[in-house]
């Protein structure tokens, strides 16, 4: 598989110039070591959007209802006590044998905004690659697809079939989290942010922003209170008592009884997954190679990355604001290299490295991409809430983020969800890369994904590469029988 995507489409050969890896010195006194195998550190500052308290909120609310929500927060708040005494199961678990040692990650340097630089993907024909912003490393390529490429690519994803794309709970997460107990009390304490004795509708949201797939705005928080009796005055405003007098179960039950509309979901579209691997359609392979020769990463990286997602937007459809990646903590594995991980820990999360958006179509009206904080001068989560404005809503509050990218076909954007750690790996995931999609006022809206996986621990990401190099010679690759329709269409053409 790697030597194969390493020959890539001959027509194809010029890269751009790329400039090396930067080094950070602060970054590298918390790095990762070349090739050891060294527990996996806290990728985030805390209360940042990635912080290990908000993330293990964002995990288990995809999944639970508000009361087992709460409970996480009270067990991440007493598991980030002194633990150098005893470093735990998780961080003592040790890498089964020596890994290769990886190259550095190439990452492009944006320069300044609106800097431009010309490079040649294909044959006879030069790219421009214009920075969009610092915070986060944000490029745009316009023509990086063609009209036939762009309309390929949704035939194939319609051929394929489109499912909605929602969160629902699962059963593991639910037993994971039923075990926890919490008091009210110390629940209070938890989500009281500024420490006034008093919950304030922005302070709530911080931490119920998913609900059980659902998009949570103070409306709908107020709504719940009164449901429920929990605000006599009626303020949107709780005090230490008035919480203290609720019964965490009505939560459950308001919960369960009110169905969500597609326009209060966290996600309203629908997607399918394209295999790009080897047997698959060549205009495929092409765009990968592309991919590859965009990003200047590794031929292993990027053909061992998660196939291409294809998403649907129709009138009404939007994604409120995320950031694609997750940290990894002692409680969570990356998704993709999990089965060569050894451990067993109740969370995975996708590991991306980068994202590559391609838009596949031009939207009559709305379905920009919206980065809520780019090159903000400094990030503060609870400053996404503001009174009535929240940066993260799509469907109401587009218009008031920082930088808007219009969809045009065939244009691509990307960014690099971390930052570097000045050792040429991963480091702390970029707050600033978090974007949404607005709502689509008119028309549909199609575009891609092509995420580049890479695990935050170098000996993991080492290990996981060598495991599949393994299978590849074994054979393994082809009792992939999940792709086996995506092969079938590997001859599909679409006449313009």
């Amino acid at each position: 598989m790697a030597a194969a995507a390493a020959a890539g489409r001959r027509s194809e050969a010029v890269s751009p110039q790329w400039a090396p890896p930067q080094h950070d010195p602060a970054g590298a006194a918390a790095g990762l070591g070349d090739c050891e195998d060294t527990p996996v550190r806290p990728l985030c500052n805390p209360r940042g959007i990635c912080s290990r308290a908000y993330f293990l909120v964002l995990m288990v609310f995809v999944h639970l209802y508000l009361g087992n929500v709460l409970a996480l927060l009270l067990f991440v708040h007493y598991s980030n006590g002194d633990d150098s005494s005893d470093p735990g199961p998780q961080r003592r678990a040790q890498g089964p044998g020596p890994a290769p040692t990886l190259a550095p990650l190439t990452r492009l340097e944006g320069i300044k905004v609106g800097y431009e630089r010309k490079v040649q993907l294909v044959a006879d024909r030069d790219h421009f690659i214009r920075t969009l912003s610092l915070k986060p490393l944000l490029f745009e390529i316009p023509g990086f697809l063609s009209d036939e490429e762009c309309r390929l690519i949704i035939h194939l994803a319609q051929m394929k079939g489109l499912q909605r794309s929602q969160i629902l709970p699962t059963e593991e997460y639910e037993e994971a989290m039923g075990t926890m107990q919490i008091s009210q009390l110390d629940l209070f304490q938890l989500l009281d942010q500024n420490h006034d004795g008093r919950l304030q509708l922005h302070e709530v949201l911080a931490q119920t922003r998913l609900g059980n797939g659902r998009w949570m705005t103070p409306e709908n928080i107020q709504e719940m209170y009164s449901a429920i009796k929990a605000d006599p005055d009626g303020d949107g405003v709780l005090s230490r008592q008035e919480f203290s007098n609720m019964d965490l179960r009505d939560f459950h039950k308001y919960m369960r009884s009110h169905k969500a509309e597609s326009s209060q979901l966290v996600r309203n579209s629908h997607h399918t997954w394209l295999y790009q691997g080897e047997g698959a359609h060549h205009v495929m392979r092409t765009i990968r190679q592309r991919v590859l020769r965009l990003t200047r990463l590794s031929p292993e990286i990027v053909e061992l990355s998660e196939p291409l997602q294809v998403v649907r937007y129709g009138e009404g459809g939007h994604y409120h604001a995320h950031v694609d990646s997750g940290p990894v903590y002692p409680e969570t594995i990356c998704s993709h290299t999990k089965l060569v991980a050894n451990e067993s820990v109740p969370f995975e999360t996708s590991c991306r490295y980068m994202t590559v958006l391609f838009y596949l179509n031009n939207v009559t009206g709305g379905g920009e991409t919206v980065f809520p904080v780019a090159d903000n001068r400094t990030y503060d989560e609870m400053s996404l809430i503001q009174d009535d404005v929240d940066l993260r809503d799509t469907r109401r509050h587009c218009d008031k983020g920082n930088l808007r990218v219009k969809p045009r076909q065939g244009t691509a954007v990307f960014w690099y969800n971390y930052l570097p750690d000045g050792q040429g790996w991963v480091g702390d995931v970029d707050d600033y890369s978090l974007h949404g999609g607005c709502l689509v006022t008119r028309g549909t809206k199609w575009i891609a994904n092509n995420w580049i996986n890479v695990d935050p621990s170098r000996a993991r990401q080492a290990l996981f590469q060598q495991e599949m190099a393994r299978l590849a010679r074994e054979g393994g690759a082809d009792s992939q029988t999940e792709w086996a329709l995506d092969r079938a269409y590997r001859d599909t053409r679409v006449e313009l």
